[in-house]
């Protein structure tokens, strides 16, 4: 396996990232019930999220020092932008997620666009900068998403699962000028621990994993990545990872990441512009993987 170099001869690169989705995931959920609109129990887990929680992770980040990256749909930047200016001058960098965490495969390239500069929009009215990143919604993405976040000028996204490092997204055969930061599903936050009401599935599982196994997961995934020098993309949401409990399991996962003085803590945006200089992407035709 080929090292990777890291900026001033760090061994290794971490990214703490945060889907800030408010209660959109939960509007989505319950669109098809009757009475959804008075589901307000429900909403309120989500809206838990901006109103609380967020401000538990920043205090996290600036007590050890490291940078973060929050991603937002528009929606939710619309309706909390007290809280999104307090990310913005706080430090961490804010990326594109949607406007209503919607599932980008089922839209047509026109509704892709149309919700991308949406809220592209919305931000850049509220921060004063447009976002260089994108993080699809619910995982997946239409097969002409990323042409349309290259087209649009998008530095990088991180949306995909497909290496432990980043590397350029192709399109037409080509390496396009888009670096995608992938993740994993083991290191989402809500995949193991957002706790829900509706059935477990499959069924006999527990409704929410042991904080300590969760923990220990974390913990070996990074030594994994550090001990070969690769890139780690911690994928989180402020409405569970910034509850109480689960937020001191945050805290051990920062702590050991720090404790390594050779890991790269950094936005997306900077892992970005950096394999570009780094690691120029390669001209010519090559066969789609």
């Amino acid at each position: 396996m080929e090292n990777v170099k890291w900026p001033e001869g760090k061994k290794s690169a971490a990214m703490f990232s945060f889907d800030l989705d408010g209660d959109v995931i939960w509007r989505n959920m319950s669109s098809d019930e009757p009475n959804a609109e008075k589901l307000i129990r429900a909403r309120s887990i989500g809206q838990y999220g901006p109103n609380r929680c967020v401000d538990m992770i920043l205090d996290l980040m600036e007590k050890y020092g490291v940078k973060a990256t929050f991603y937002v749909p528009g929606f939710v930047a619309e309706h909390n932008p007290d809280v999104i200016r307090r990310i913005a001058d706080a430090g961490p960098e804010i990326g594109n997620h949607g406007y209503t965490h919607e599932r980008f495969v089922e839209k047509t390239v026109e509704e892709q666009r149309e919700i991308i500069e949406k809220t592209q929009r919305i931000i850049k009215e509220i921060t004063g900068k447009e976002p260089a990143g994108f993080r699809t919604p619910s995982g997946d993405w239409h097969v002409r998403t990323p042409y349309i976040l290259s087209e649009m000028g998008f530095s990088y996204s991180s949306s995909m699962r497909g290496d432990d490092k980043p590397y350029y997204t192709i399109l037409d055969g080509e390496e396009s000028d888009l670096v995608e930061i992938p993740s994993k599903w083991e290191l989402d936050d809500y995949v193991a621990q957002a706790y829900s009401v509706y059935p477990a599935e499959p069924a006999g599982i527990d409704r929410i994993s042991c904080y300590r196994n969760v923990q220990d997961n974390y913990i070996r995934e990074f030594r994994g990545y550090y001990d070969r020098g690769l890139c780690i993309s911690f994928l989180m949401h402020p409405q569970i990872s910034g509850a109480p409990g689960r937020n001191l399991v945050l805290e051990e996962i920062i702590k050991e990441v720090t404790s390594h003085e050779d890991v790269w803590v950094a936005t997306g945006s900077e892992i970005a512009e950096y394999w570009k200089k780094a690691y120029p992407k390669k001209t010519g035709k090559r066969e789609e993987e």
